[in-house]
């Protein structure tokens, strides 16, 4: 970190891009990284850890494009991996002078295969691939890779199919005799725990984060005769959450050997945590998706989002939070009066507690006529193994501005609540979150504080899922709002990543023998039953929900004679990434509110329905 400050930041003018940005001391931003580069890694197809720089100051990053490794001199980029498009990395760190990163190496008709290398930075890896020098395999997955400050030691995380980084995975630790991991022993999990994210305080102590008690919280561990295992100051909160993404990181220790740890229980709180286990609360605006970067001396960098601000790159200094300095991000073209505060509630559901975030109706220059209740949308999020924290957004805002409110609902599934509540899930996604959601709706209506009759739910991916299965089984809601959701089962297990690939096995069973319950729980098996308007969006390039499921539901709709719309969108995958995808989905979205619920939507678009 030093007196730069570096970081990634997503471009949605230029179609997504991730560019790399610098500050310098003198206070001025620049662009180290120019358009086209793309620094994006495909690993786990989710990427993570895509560009990171040496001790000099050079970036290393890895191009969309083509998953190669590149380092910038002063000529412009230059290849440090071979042009194969079988391979590819992620997961870049640079550690006592090494470059490590994850390689996944694709070939037809088998399987990837990953495994933890040192990339050389004087390209003769470019050309020549034996160059790359291969530290350890020996799993399909593996993530986090860390070694000790006097290089004698390697740690990392692993885990096999079926499972899933978040269910079961080991911690590692191999020594190293030149250069590569001579043996190793598996030192942590592997027993349905999931420990995650080695840190070396010294040359034979590590930290990592593990949920041996349901909630992930810091573990210390010496290399000693007996492997010493013992508590840091136990939480009823996770450090830690769902290994999506290679660069992810919870927790750092701090120059002087306190420890700066983000704990969620719904909200995301960042403590500071002392030698005797004593743990100190940090008063900043950081509720939702804490992450942290970076840490040097006292100082934090780390990404979050707040109740006041949307996502935000910050410098906390532990020991002065009040200072905290924005460094990017946050920024909203109106002022906070605008913004919605969000309301932690919980219902009661058939599975059990249910939570979620309520963001009621907010605009200082408009209120509700006399005795009318507004209309909502009720959040499903992704993953499903995801989480939403206590914090607005400006999609949100902008739904709750024009009178709509949103509830946005961690149903059973979602990290965040320990593992038994992310455990919910097993064996009953398309029950318990359908379930769920349709308990908070009434939960929320029963309180009186929406109307039951103009309620509508919306999601995308796993959430999209979520939405067309309770469109399917309830009638809670009257519009539905699908992004790119899952419609059939069966393709998605024929047809995802290898990371998912067996992600369904956990959630609903296994293949074949589950075969009659992948046909009973999708949607497209019950077409007859689609009688609820419904907005679908789909992005033409997806791979991982491919048109044809959308289509075949809005072949449903139409068949049916049920109003809907269906926007589909040129060069936009599972995701949507450029500015004028997400404008155009978000305003459609809110016209298709007002013609289902009979209000007027000034200054958008309407949309035509079927």
């Amino acid at each position: 970190m030093g007196s730069d400050i570096w970081w990634g930041e997503s471009v949605p003018d230029e179609g997504g891009r991730i560019a790399v940005r610098r500050r310098a001391a003198s206070g001025e931003v620049e662009d180290v990284l120019p358009s086209p580069w793309n620094a994006r890694s495909r690993v786990h197809e989710y990427g993570g850890g895509a560009w990171t720089t040496t001790d000099e100051g050079v970036l290393v990053f890895v191009e969309k494009e083509d998953q190669r490794v590149w380092m910038l001199t002063p000529e412009g980029p230059r290849a440090l991996t071979p042009a194969d498009h079988g391979m590819r990395f992620g997961g870049l760190t640079w550690q006592t002078g090494r470059l490590l990163a994850i390689r996944e190496t694709h070939r037809d008709g088998v399987a990837p295969h990953r495994d933890i290398v040192e990339v050389p930075l004087d390209r003769t890896a470019s050309w020549n691939p034996s160059a790359i020098l291969s530290l350890t395999e020996d799993s399909d997955f593996l993530a986090q890779p860390v070694l000790s400050s006097d290089g004698s030691h390697l740690a990392w995380i692993a885990w096999d199919h079926p499972h899933m980084p978040w269910d079961t995975t080991e911690l590692r630790v191999g020594r190293i005799e030149e250069g590569l991991v001579a043996e190793w022993a598996t030192i942590a999990g592997g027993d349905g725990t999931a420990p995650l994210q080695p840190v070396w305080t010294g040359e034979d102590d590590l930290v990592y984060s593990d949920d041996p008690s349901g909630r992930w919280n810091l573990w210390r561990l010496r290399l000693t005769a007996d492997l010493h295992h013992g508590p840091l100051a136990p939480a009823d909160a996770d450090t830690g959450g769902a290994l999506w993404g290679l660069g992810l990181r919870w927790f750092a220790v701090l120059d002087d050997g306190r420890i700066v740890a983000v704990r969620t229980n719904g909200d995301d709180q960042l403590v500071v945590i002392d030698a005797e286990g004593s743990s100190t609360p940090l008063a900043i605006d950081a509720t939702s998706n804490v992450v942290i970067e970076d840490v040097r001396g006292s100082q934090v960098l780390l990404t979050a989002s707040g109740a006041r601000g949307s996502a935000s790159l910050w410098l906390v200094d532990v020991d002065a939070p009040e200072s905290a300095e924005r460094i990017t991000g946050g920024g909203f073209p109106w002022g906070p009066e605008w913004m919605p505060q969000p309301r932690a509630v919980t219902f009661e559901g058939p599975h059990g507690p249910v939570h979620a975030f309520d963001y009621a109706p907010t605009n200082p220059e408009a209120h509700a006529p006399e005795g009318e209740l507004p209309p909502y949308v009720v959040f499903v999020h992704g993953g499903p193994t995801s989480h939403v924290g206590g914090a607005a957004t400006g999609k949100i805002a902008y739904f709750t501005s024009r009178g709509i409110g949103v509830l946005d609902v961690n149903y059973g599934g979602s990290t965040g609540y320990g593992r038994a509540y992310r455990e919910r899930l097993l064996g009953q996604w398309g029950v318990v979150d359908v379930d769920d959601v349709v308990a908070a709706a009434a939960g929320l209506t029963a309180s009186g504080a929406a109307d039951r009759h103009r309620l509508a739910i919306a999601g995308g991916s796993a959430g999209g899922w979520t939405v067309l299965c309770a469109l399917v089984a309830s009638d809670a809601f009257a519009a539905g709002i699908s992004r790119y959701g899952v419609a059939d089962l069966r393709r998605l297990a024929e047809e995802t990543h290898d990371f998912e690939a067996r992600y369904l096995d956990s959630m609903v069973g296994p293949l074949p023998d589950a075969e009659d319950t992948y046909i009973e729980r999708s949607p497209l098996s019950h077409l007859a039953s689609f009688t609820t308007p419904l907005l679908i969006e789909q992005g033409l390039d997806d791979e991982v929900v491919p048109p044809s499921q959308s289509e075949a539901v809005r072949d449903a709709l139409a068949a049916n004679g049920v109003p809907h719309a269906y926007l589909a969108f040129e060069g936009e995958g599972h995701g949507f990434r450029r500015a004028e995808t997400v404008v155009r989905t978000l305003e459609a979205e809110l016209a298709f509110l007002g013609e289902i619920f009979g209000f007027e939507t000034p200054g958008v678009p309407a949309v035509p329905l079927d």
